[in-house]
């Protein structure tokens, strides 16, 4: 039976820090909507702020850096990827379009068979 690991914010200062980016986000969107009667650059400045606020240091914890260094990771093994060439795209997607439309068809020649079989020669329900 393999083990899960469940991470979790450790430390007292991640939790702080995540509690903090919590509440700058929040207290953004409670100013925006604050500010109605404000034109609403300014609305819209204080929430911009508030979410940077937020995101900065959010990323300034600890579950943030392990987040930034998913990311760091996932780009590194995007390039790697051997992508296919437009050609192989291509025939691909014809063999995908062409195996829907067999797939339709013999689902339609099932479906009437059936109805014929049923309503036809079972019921006797002639149209």
């Amino acid at each position: 039976m393999a083990s899960q690991q469940v991470e979790v914010v450790a430390s007292t200062a991640d939790r702080v820090k995540l509690a903090a980016a919590i509440l700058l986000v929040v207290a953004g969107l409670v100013a925006f909507y604050g500010l109605v009667k404000q034109p609403i650059a300014a609305g819209v400045g204080v929430l911009l702020v508030g979410l940077a606020g937020g995101v900065a240091l959010g990323f300034l914890s600890g579950p943030g850096q392990r987040l930034i260094a998913f990311g760091r990771d996932s780009w590194s093994e995007t390039r790697r990827v051997v992508w296919p060439t437009r050609k192989e795209t291509m025939q691909v997607t014809l063999v995908v379009f062409g195996f829907v439309v067999a797939m339709a068809i013999f689902l339609w020649v099932v479906d009437k068979s059936l109805e014929w079989v049923l309503y036809d020669l079972l019921l006797g329900w002639k149209k």
